[in-house]
């Protein structure tokens, strides 16, 4: 996205906010993700100036971090679970069936904005094994035919 397609007021404030805090490049980020979805490669300039730091540290620690995006995330993140409990249920599998019907991969949204993909290290849903959240709302048991049925009813309330 070009600096014109998203928020700079939104960018200016939280850094207004956040710069005196100690640490405050992490916190930061996060204003700016919560605030706008993601970090634009725009702002890295203006958030290093704020900070008296190089664009180098600041795009090091954006890209360190899986959870900071610099690409608008699409209509919905899924957020498919990678940790063990999961695995051992079969998530592999699951895996493959998701980046497959939507034709990406993890950290990518499909081509009409409506999914990206996002891996998790535990939605704290072990007993429900293979588990995702999308959006807000985590689903567990989730098969390949149970997450084409949620992705056909969040396809259909869009339209």
């Amino acid at each position: 996205m070009t600096q014109t397609e998203w928020d700079r007021d939104a960018v200016t404030e939280v850094i207004e906010q956040k710069k005196s805090m100690p640490g405050a490049l992490l916190p930061i980020l996060h204003g700016i993700q919560d605030r706008i979805g993601f970090i634009p490669e725009d702002a890295v300039p203006q958030i290093a100036k704020a900070l008296n730091l190089s664009r180098a540290e600041v795009h090091g620690v954006i890209s360190f971090y899986h959870y900071f995006r610099t690409t608008a995330p699409g209509k919905h993140t899924i957020h498919l679970c990678r940790a063990e409990s999961c695995q051992a249920m079969n998530s592999e599998s699951l895996e493959t069936h998701v980046k497959a019907r939507l034709g990406i991969d993890y950290h990518e949204t499909t081509a009409d904005g409506a999914f990206s993909l996002e891996p998790v290290y535990c939605l704290g849903n072990c007993a429900c094994s293979p588990s995702m959240m999308i959006d807000h709302e985590v689903y567990g048991h989730v098969s390949p035919q149970s997450f084409d049925a949620i992705i056909d009813e969040l396809k259909e309330v869009a339209a």
